[in-house]
């Protein structure tokens, strides 16, 4: 089964219409290198002419810690403009319970990483979080874009500009949204499936025109190829993984409740047990990436597993974490 997988993968990739998706992040990575696409992207994202946006520039996406035993930050995408305002933007494609409090660390961490010992408050610029999700983040709206910023509860009033976070979320897009609003024909893209839908919105614009270009380039790397195909699986993986973790922390919580035999003890047994399931599943997948050869960066990225984490279960499992 294994081997015929393998097989109809690489049966795909020689295929002349294959075309990669920007919904894994290594596509979305690599379109990012391309100096006209990221301009036109974020001229979107900002509501900015791209021809006033003279020039971006890409930043190490692992962010700096101060002390050893701070969380390690690993970025998608990091971006400093030339008035000094920075974009971290995030491509996700599988849920992640925590992404709120995983946004907001980033974002503060990039906040206050400008500043050296002893400069002035007044040299920090503006900081944008661009979350891109190819999941349902909030359930209750139909709402496919969000910009947050600080306000004031009461009167609605931004309290600050310096820090912002814009939620695209990708499956939200429907066909009553028209075409010609800049940011939804990125989304369109983004969130494209096939390459007539890619060809379609190329033609929307010349920076998204020069992405469909990017892709088709991508596409056709072989290099590329590779590590776009293990992102794929590992990304397959982990839905696996967290999947079968649910059912058996179901499992294990509806035994626990019966086991107690009340209402209560059920409930309280199933939510333990789920939790536990859960927990381990992400153990599980951490030593299958590990095993896999992935990265301990990576793998702190698409769990949320502390490096301690990663380093305990290298060790319990006898595998060596690569570099």
């Amino acid at each position: 089964m294994a081997e015929r997988k393998n097989m109809c993968a690489k049966d795909r990739f020689r295929d002349k219409n294959f075309i990669m998706l920007p919904t894994v992040d290594v596509c979305f990575k690599g379109l990012m290198n391309n100096p006209k696409v990221r301009k036109g992207f974020i001229a979107a994202l900002l509501k900015e002419d791209p021809k006033e946006i003279r020039e971006t520039f890409l930043l190490p996406t692992v962010l700096r810690q101060d002390y050893p035993d701070d969380k390690l930050g690993v970025l998608d995408v990091r971006v400093l403009m030339e008035d000094g305002r920075q974009l971290d933007m995030e491509m996700q494609v599988a849920y992640f319970e925590y992404w709120d409090a995983r946004i907001l660390f980033y974002l503060s961490k990039i906040f206050t990483d400008q500043l050296k010992k002893g400069e002035p408050y007044e040299n920090l610029k503006k900081c944008v979080h661009v979350s891109i999700l190819d999941f349902i983040h909030f359930e209750d709206d139909e709402e496919c874009y969000r910009q947050i910023t600080f306000c004031d509860r009461k009167t609605g009033k931004e309290y600050t500009d310096l820090m912002e976070i814009q939620i695209l979320e990708l499956q939200k897009l429907s066909q009553d949204q028209k075409d010609g609003n800049g940011l939804i024909n990125w989304m369109r893209f983004l969130g494209g499936k096939n390459r007539r839908e890619f060809e379609e919105m190329a033609k929307t614009d010349e920076y998204i025109g020069e992405a469909y270009r990017e892709l088709e380039k991508l596409s056709a790397d072989e290099k590329a190829k590779l590590e776009y195909e293990a992102r794929e699986k590992a990304i397959r993986d982990y839905n696996s993984q967290m999947s079968s973790a649910l059912r058996r922390g179901m499992q294990r919580g509806m035994e626990k409740g019966i086991e107690k035999g009340m209402e209560k003890g059920i409930e309280q047994g199933m939510k333990q047990g789920m939790q536990q399931g859960i927990e381990q599943g992400r153990q599980d997948m951490i030593v299958h990436m590990l095993q896999s050869g992935a990265a301990p960066e990576e793998i702190i990225r698409l769990t949320g597993a502390e490096p301690e984490e990663v380093k305990k279960a290298a060790e319990a499992a006898g595998v060596k974490a690569s570099s």
